[in-house]
């Protein structure tokens, strides 16, 4: 799910689509219209759950994509492998999430943590 926005709404630290991948925005830098044309942005984002850099360049006047990011609190039940059951804990609902071998602390069974769920797809925070 995403709302549109135009680009002059976004702020850093908040998030954008970009191909169809949930960004967090990093950077951005606008330039001042000229004579022939209006105010260009550019945006420098990094995907939730690549870690890949995207970037926009456009109008400000142009309407983007923003995800709707929902945080979540959750148990590990068990860890097969690099994935971990997590049981939602206001719905009760067991999802199966892929680990992250990055990341910075264990997660191990009996745990709470906080994940993420943005267009469908889920990652441990």
């Amino acid at each position: 799910m995403w709302e549109m926005k135009e680009i002059r709404e976004l702020k850093e630290g908040r998030y954008v689509n970009v191909d169809d991948e949930p960004c967090k925005i990093i950077k951005i830098t606008t330039s001042k219209p000229g004579k022939h044309g209006s105010a260009k942005a550019n945006i420098d984002a990094v995907s939730i759950f690549t870690g890949a850099k995207k970037s926009i360049v456009g109008p400000v006047s142009t309407k983007v994509q923003v995800p709707m990011i929902d945080k979540r609190k959750g148990q590990v039940l068990s860890i097969s492998g690099s994935e971990a059951l997590v049981m939602d804990l206001e719905t009760f609902e067991q999802i199966p999430i892929e680990i992250n071998p990055d990341h910075e602390q264990p997660v191990e069974e009996g745990v709470e943590l906080l994940y993420i769920v943005a267009m469908g797809r889920y990652k441990i925070m």
